[in-house]
């Protein structure tokens, strides 16, 4: 389905809107990622675990924490303990705190009581509390612009910056030697630069640097304008038709199908909802798959179940190569599903293939930047879907 030109420059102005505010922002969150970083360093290696919490889209944020931290995407890196709470109920999550413990507490709405009160509480016990998005708590950054879409996106590269930062101090070396498996996330770092005021300066300077490769990612996205347009008419005609929107992804794509899917369920008004559900969402049943089938069925076995033609298939994949990824979309085209795909690298075989009706590609070869890039294209395109497209969201 063809767009009209104007509906793709309004994605590209969009996307472009978001790189003057991030730029913003992380000009005055970067020393406090990277202050951060070095205490959360600290107190991993005296025992210490990261409780993660949010409600609403803020709970897939609080997922994908806890994916980062457990599981790195970069091989070599040490397991962290950490750990989402977000289903919990909040008076039960204090018992999870112990006095080296950190809380990350994640919230999009000024009128979230629940992440309120558990941040309160966390503080009184001299909890370190982390609050990317607001005020008044230790190592806080006050958000400036109360759009929730935009919110969620510096909220993932907040937590992106902040685990790899947390690496650097935990494998920075003695004086004379180098940085190690480390350097390339932090190419300012060398040999001898390790007394602390100079190692935060470049740190912060690295952290600048992370948003500025989203910047240029984003630009060379928004020349895909008329794409993303595309995908957002297909879903709005889909769900004009009774259809409904299937998202699914591995690992943090996963949260982020999650993400995706609350957005359409969810929106922030005056936009109304679009049925959609995550094929990631449900533990159980993945894992029963995964347990009775093989890891490759979990997503397109769900599809069997719930997928209808004239429904959308929406994956989000970070290499385009996951099996399981190939084999759902290969599905959805068998039952008649409309599919879209976001990807990153060169799309991998999923480009290759055309199983994707409309695919975005992040020309990018690493995945917290991919993973945020692609968080600003999805949101966008859920804009354009609401016939939004501004960024106002």
């Amino acid at each position: 389905m063809l767009a009209a030109p104007a509906t793709g420059r309004r994605a590209a102005s969009a996307l472009m809107h978001r790189n003057a505010l991030a730029e913003q922002f992380f000009g005055a969150a970067a020393p406090e990622i990277a202050t951060t970083a070095r205490d959360m360093a600290t107190r991993f290696e005296r025992g210490g675990r990261l409780i993660a919490f949010g409600r609403g889209a803020a709970a897939t944020d609080a997922q994908h924490v806890a994916v980062e931290f457990v599981h790195p995407v970069i091989v070599g890196k040490r397991a962290l303990p950490a750990f989402d709470a977000s289903a919990l109920p909040v008076r039960s999550v204090p018992h999870l705190l112990g006095e080296d413990d950190m809380l990350l507490a994640i919230a999009f709405a000024e009128d979230d009581d629940d992440t309120a009160a558990l941040v309160r509480d966390a503080l009184s016990r001299g909890i370190m509390t982390i609050a990317p998005l607001g005020g008044g708590v230790t190592r806080a950054v006050r958000a400036r612009v109360a759009a929730p879409f935009v919110l969620q996106e510096w909220a993932e590269t907040y937590y992106h910056t902040l685990w790899e930062t947390v690496h650097v101090f935990l494998e920075r070396a003695p004086r004379g030697q180098d940085v190690g498996s480390a350097a390339f996330l932090y190419p300012f770092l060398g040999a001898g630069n390790t007394e602390s005021p100079g190692l935060l300066r470049d740190v912060v300077a690295s952290i600048h640097a992370k948003v500025a490769d989203d910047a240029a990612l984003r630009m060379a996205v928004a020349s895909q304008g008329d794409v993303l347009a595309a995908a957002a008419s297909l879903i709005a005609t889909s769900s004009a038709r009774g259809g409904t929107l299937l998202a699914f992804g591995n690992g943090g794509s996963a949260t982020d199908a999650n993400d995706f899917a609350f957005d359409c369920l969810c929106p922030p008004p005056p936009m109304t909802p679009i049925a959609a559900m995550s094929l990631a969402a449900d533990a159980a049943t993945a894992t029963a798959i995964a347990n009775d089938v093989g890891t490759e069925l979990i997503f397109a076995r769900q599809l069997i179940a719930h997928g209808r033609a004239g429904d959308v298939a929406f994956a989000i994949s970070t290499s385009g190569g996951s099996r399981n990824m190939i084999a759902a979309l290969r599905q959805a085209r068998a039952d008649g599903l409309a599919t879209i795909a976001l990807l990153g690298y060169d799309g991998g075989e999923i480009a290759r293939q055309g199983l994707a009706d409309i695919a975005v590609v992040v020309g990018s070869d690493y995945i917290p930047r991919i993973q945020e890039v692609q968080a600003s294209i999805y949101h966008v395109i859920r804009e354009l879907a609401a016939g939004c497209g501004n960024g106002a969201y």
